[in-house]
């Protein structure tokens, strides 16, 4: 399975194949920056700017509460982003509710979404995608929204309006 997936991101990353005109419109195309973002090189630059941040913290600068056995963490840096992106996609096309019929398989997973800060509101975010705040009913919560405001607040970014 992981195969078919990922031969299917290379066929779009390398435009074999289209993807429909409402996911590429009014989308920015930033060509050399992925080429780059997707090499190995990157990849492993990634990898040490970790290795590098935690021997500073732990051997040069004896950072307090920072210890040897911290190494063991490493792992969980390096699988954070593969890990994420498969709970989200798996996790979000499968279990939860949908707000919306958007004639897909998105669903809305309320109980990994705090884990997950705001990205399982997969449903919502299917039909609402420019919206900066996913949690669309009362009861849910888009733990990143707060972040993104107080972002727009001390405009360090800008928010364009609704």
């Amino acid at each position: 399975m992981m195969w078919k997936t990922k031969n299917i991101y290379n066929e779009y990353f390398s435009f074999r194949l289209m993807p429909e005109e409402r996911f590429s419109k009014d989308v920015p195309d930033w060509n050399k920056f992925d080429r780059m973002a997707d090499s190995m090189f990157v990849r492993l630059a990634w990898g040490l700017l970790y290795v590098a941040i935690y021997v500073l913290s732990i051997s040069v600068f004896h950072l307090p509460g920072t210890h040897w056995w911290m190494y063991f963490l490493l792992p969980i840096h390096f699988l954070m982003g593969p890990v994420h992106g498969a709970i989200v996609n798996w996790s979000g096309h499968k279990y939860g509710y949908a707000n919306f019929d958007n004639n897909d398989q998105s669903k809305n997973s309320l109980l990994l979404d705090v884990l997950m800060l705001g990205e399982l509101f997969q449903n919502n975010h299917h039909k609402l995608p420019n919206r900066p705040n996913f949690a669309v009913k009362w009861y849910e919560f888009d733990p990143t929204y707060p972040v993104v405001k107080l972002l727009h607040f001390t405009r360090i970014i800008k928010l364009r309006p609704a």
